[in-house]
C-alpha cells in the first residue's frame, strides 16, 4: 500500500482499485444465492437477470464505496467498524427490508430514502416478483446512482495518501 499511495495514481483510481474486485466477488455471490433461492426455495424470478446484476452493481458499489468513506474518516480499524454500525442499523431497519416501509414514521421514511437499500429492496422486489422492466425501475435505480457519486466525492475528498 504504501508503494501505491507514493506512485502517481489519483485517490479515486486507488479507491476504484480497491471496490472493484469486491464487487465482481458480491455478483458471484448474488447468482449463488440467486440460484439456491429457485431452486432450494422455488422462488419464481419474473423480471430479466440483467436488470437485477445492473442494480445489484449499483448497491454492492455503494456500500464499499460507504466502507471506503468511512475508513477515511476513521484513525484506526477499529473505529471504522464501529462507524459501520452507524450506517448498517439504519440501513437494515428503515430501508423496507425488516419493517414495512410505508408503515414508519414520516422521520423513519426521510432517513429511509436517503439509504440505498431502500431502493435496491424495491428493485428486486420488482425483479423478481412483478416482472419490471427498465421504466419501472428507473426511480429505484437513479438515488442508489446519485448516493454513488455523492459518498464518492466526499471519499476522495478526505483521502489520506498516508498509512498513519
Amino acid at each position: 500500500m504504501e508503494n501505491l499511495l507514493s506512485s502517481p495514481v489519483t485517490p479515486l483510481e486507488i479507491m476504484t482499485g480497491k471496490i472493484v474486485p469486491y464487487v465482481l466477488i458480491g455478483h458471484v455471490q448474488m447468482g449463488i444465492i440467486i440460484g439456491m433461492a429457485m431452486l432450494l426455495f422455488g422462488v419464481p424470478f419474473a423480471g430479466n437477470p440483467v436488470a437485477l446484476y445492473v442494480a445489484a452493481l449499483l448497491f454492492i458499489a455503494a456500500n464499499l464505496i460507504v466502507g471506503v468513506t468511512l475508513s477515511a474518516f476513521a484513525k484506526n480499524q477499529l473505529q471504522a467498524m464501529q462507524m459501520t454500525i452507524f450506517y448498517f442499523l439504519p440501513n437494515m431497519m428503515l430501508s423496507g427490508f425488516m419493517f414495512p416501509f410505508a408503515g414508519m414514521p414520516q422521520w423513519a421514511q426521510a432517513i429511509g430514502s436517503v439509504l440505498p437499500l431502500t431502493y435496491f429492496n424495491r428493485c428486486v422486489r420488482g425483479i423478481f416478483l412483478k416482472g419490471s422492466d427498465w421504466a419501472d425501475l428507473w426511480p429505484s435505480i437513479w438515488p442508489v446512482g446519485l448516493f454513488c457519486l455523492v459518498v464518492m466525492a466526499v471519499s476522495t475528498r478526505f483521502f489520506h495518501r498516508t498509512l498513519d
